[in-house]
């Protein structure tokens, strides 16, 4: 009977030799290629998955997507010379998670931030380019070495812009971290270049600030505000924030996805030029950006009295001007 696997475990040519991460629906194991004595990590589902029809076939599909991928900022896969279960083998990157760096609650150095940026938006630009989309880029898919290379993994839940839609009981329609979910995949949409651009945002925002866009006191509260307000500035968190960093930022997570960058690669220039992205107008981001702003309902109604009073106070006073009996008339005219 399949069990799952434990360190010391042979699975085809690969040894077991120590496990890095586990999740809800698979384990990483560090291994030994015995064909060459190469170190790689294995990613082996947890054995309850392995008989869903619809699962196998996510799985077999992010194992073939990526092992179409060939880019020094994501994470390389492997064909095994032969396979008795379900696993992906991939290339052991020696390194920590950009969660374990934000973990110290401290901002990431500007230039560093950026340079993390510009390494995972060069790295979609080459995706996109090929139909992929991660959607779930986020700071725990994110591994930096020593060296600072960015390092992209966990392509769990990409879209092959071509391949057909599958449904699983097991992940919703909304499928993504809530924090760096964008608003159209909250809604069950099946996202483009624009929602791995919202993704990347909301992490260089979280770099910068220790903070993210949205606040929310649980999950359901936080999604809610993501489909019907617009995000919070970086400098509501720290004043003096470089306006024009702001600016890519804040065109980057936009609620709509007509008002993001069209395309990563657009992102990516203004991320290699900064300088030269003119500073974020909250008065223009609001009139281009604000289809569909829900305001609070007490401005609303404020807002309308305030017109509606203002309106009736005018008629009273030309009301008043015209029926008013005519005084006499100045003495610059009586004397003519």
């Amino acid at each position: 009977m399949m069990r799952d696997p434990v360190v010391g475990d042979q699975i085809d040519q690969y040894q077991l030799t120590e496990l890095l991460a586990r999740s809800g629906m698979a384990s990483i194991f560090k291994a030994i290629d015995g064909d060459g004595g190469a170190v790689v990590a294995l990613k082996i589902p947890h054995v309850q998955f392995e008989s869903d029809v619809v699962f196998f076939e996510r799985f077999r599909r992010e194992e073939e997507i990526c092992q179409q991928l060939d880019h020094p900022n994501i994470v390389k896969v492997f064909t095994p010379r032969e396979k008795t279960r379900m696993y992906i083998a991939m290339e052991f990157v020696e390194g920590r998670s950009l969660r374990a760096m934000l973990k110290e609650r401290q901002p990431v150095a500007t230039d560093l931030a950026l340079d993390f940026a510009r390494q995972t938006c060069d790295a979609l630009v080459y995706l996109h380019k090929k139909g992929v989309f991660h959607r779930d880029i986020k700071p725990e898919n994110i591994l930096v070495t020593a060296a600072g290379q960015v390092k992209i993994l966990d392509f769990g839940i990409a879209l092959f812009e071509s391949a057909r839609r599958l449904t699983w009981a097991g992940l919703s329609n909304a499928v993504g971290t809530p924090d760096y979910m964008a608003p159209e995949q909250i809604r069950g949409r099946r996202g483009d270049s624009r929602t791995d651009v919202y993704a990347l945002g909301t992490m260089l925002y979280e770099m910068l600030t220790c903070h993210l866009p949205y606040d929310g006191s649980n999950a359901r509260a936080l999604l809610r505000s993501k489909v019907s307000e617009e995000a919070r500035p970086p400098s509501y968190y720290v004043p003096g924030f470089d306006p024009s960093l702001e600016a890519i930022i804040m065109k980057a997570v936009a609620r709509s996805p007509r008002d993001r960058y069209e395309t990563a690669a657009a992102m990516l220039a203004d991320l290699r030029n900064p300088s030269t992205v003119p500073p974020w107008d909250p008065a223009a981001a609001a009139a281009a950006g604000g289809r569909g702003l829900r305001l609070p309902r007490r401005l609303v109604v404020g807002t309308l009295t305030a017109v509606v009073i203002g309106g009736l106070m005018a008629l009273v006073w030309c009301s008043h001007r015209v029926s008013a009996p005519a005084g006499p008339a100045p003495a610059s005219i009586r004397s003519r």
